[in-house]
């Protein structure tokens, strides 16, 4: 990092794009600290304790996102002289914890404004932090904390909403599983407060919502994922891609040419994650299947349908006055009380507390069973786990619950890398992909050492030079 700051422009990288934005994050939060700091006497000690727990929380996330993406970056905090280059040769976490910490033990159980962290949002991204580093007994003592005492910053005690479609409504946003959200609202005289992350994934249609872009489509994989077996339970042994547990797609079915949608036993949450034929997709009426997506031979035949506005929303849900109707007031959870639950059970099955375990998976799964659509042309079948035979299983029905339950919102990945496991389960994925789409996947290889993480910014490494950066493994 050099002075002075960057300007982002569109035509720089993604790569890029993350990496100078996430460290723009950072400037703010130090300059704040360094300005907090210096405040008179006339602003109370409290006050300046929680301005500097806010921005430690925050300088904490940005940097979890960077090592998250990005493994060993410069670490720069307030004492940063914005002139002397810093190396990346320390690790984070530490850095990471110690903001948490910080924020955890000064920041106000309930704030004014909903949308600032709060203690118990701090305990919960340490004990993720935590958990990622693998240090399971000190992420169970605060996963303790946050699920017997946590309320959100608004002062609703932490629990699961009874439906699982109210996290992804913006008439529901701050409710009692948001932890820790980015805030979003439409209709304030800018567009700069809307959700504006997933304008480019709406069904391409102009009947549809949003209209554009038909971009990220749910894959064949997580389809099949939600099939469940005679009992009611996912299918751990991965079988849910054979043909006999393949859900039935209207790939290369025209919209216009009869189709029975998928009549075997299926987990809930599929329609509530995924656009499928002949399913309601929200209040916009049956999904029409090819006619609303892209192409399929690019994409296959599903929709995304978390983060969606609904047609009864129109001017309130969603922001009119922009180039596209995508732009919304749905808040992004970075963290909620489900996920939570669902950390809290794997860092217990690890220390071999597998009833304990058990308890917190079929908690989210009871509430999977209480989101069932009405009047739909499907048949769900979903039961809780009566028993875990060993830590191996356990840790199979933990991993797979949080690949349902969190479908969508950002996390499958960093899962599989920080449980060892990407290479094998996405190079399986890709195989199952391409017997569908052999043009986008064919060849395509994840290579374990190497795709874990981004590359840092060759542009970054040029600025500092190699003896200062130490570059990460990269394509």
């Amino acid at each position: 990092m050099k002075d002075p700051p960057f300007e982002i422009t569109p035509s720089q990288s993604e790569i890029l794009q993350k990496y100078r934005t996430l460290y723009e994050g950072i400037a703010r939060a130090n300059s704040t600290i360094k300005v907090v700091r210096a405040l008179d006497d006339n602003v109370p000690f409290e006050e300046k304790v929680r301005i500097e727990a806010e921005a430690k929380f925050l300088r904490a996330h940005f940097y979890f996102d960077l090592k998250k993406n990005y493994n060993n970056t410069p670490y720069v905090d307030e004492n940063w002289d914005e002139i002397t280059p810093i190396p990346n040769d320390l690790n984070l976490w530490s850095f990471i914890e110690d903001d948490l910490q910080f924020a955890y033990e000064n920041l106000p159980e309930t704030q004014v404004a909903v949308g600032r962290a709060n203690k118990y949002a701090a305990a919960a991204y340490l004990a993720k932090t935590f958990l990622f580093e693998g240090n399971f007994t000190e992420a169970k003592k605060l996963f303790d904390i946050v699920i017997a005492d946590g309320m959100t910053s608004n002062g609703l005690a932490y629990q699961l909403t009874e439906n699982y479609a109210h996290n992804f409504r913006s008439i529901y946003d701050n409710n009692a599983e948001s932890i820790f959200a980015v805030q979003a609202a439409v209709n304030t005289g800018t567009l700069q407060t809307t959700n504006n992350s997933f304008i480019l994934n709406f069904p391409l249609a102009p009947d549809a919502p949003g209209t554009c872009c038909g971009y990220f489509q749910p894959s064949f994989d997580l389809a099949n994922s939600f099939r469940t077996d005679l009992e009611g339970l996912p299918l751990l042994d991965e079988s849910y891609n054979l043909p006999d547990n393949a859900l039935k797609s209207d790939m290369n079915i025209e919209s216009d040419e009869s189709f029975i949608s998928d009549q075997k036993n299926l987990d809930p949450r599929i329609d509530h994650s995924i656009g499928r034929r002949g399913i309601e997709y929200l209040d916009w009426g049956l999904h029409p299947g090819k006619r609303w997506i892209r192409d399929q031979s690019y994409g296959g035949p599903y929709s995304p349908k978390k983060f969606i506005y609904y047609k009864e929303g129109i001017g309130i849900e969603n922001d009119v006055s922009g180039w596209a109707p995508g732009l919304t007031a749905i808040n992004y959870c970075i963290i909620r009380y489900a996920d939570v639950l669902l950390m809290a059970a794997e860092a217990e099955i690890e220390l071999g507390n597998l009833e304990q375990g058990l308890t917190y998976i079929n908690q989210v799964r009871q509430r999977a069973q209480q989101s069932q659509l009405t009047d739909v042309n499907a048949n769900y079948h979903i039961e809780l786990y009566d028993a875990l035979q060993d830590q191996d299983q356990a840790r199979k029905a933990v991993r797979f619950e949080r690949k349902l339950e969190l479908s969508g919102e950002g996390h499958r990945f960093y899962d599989l890398v920080r449980w060892g496991i990407a290479a094998e389960t996405i190079n399986q994925y890709l195989q199952n992909e391409d017997q569908y789409l052999t043009d986008p996947f064919a060849g395509a290889r994840f290579e374990k050492g190497k795709h874990e993480y981004l590359p840092i910014p060759q542009q970054e490494i040029d600025l500092v030079g190699d003896e200062v950066l130490i570059q990460n493994p990269g394509y």
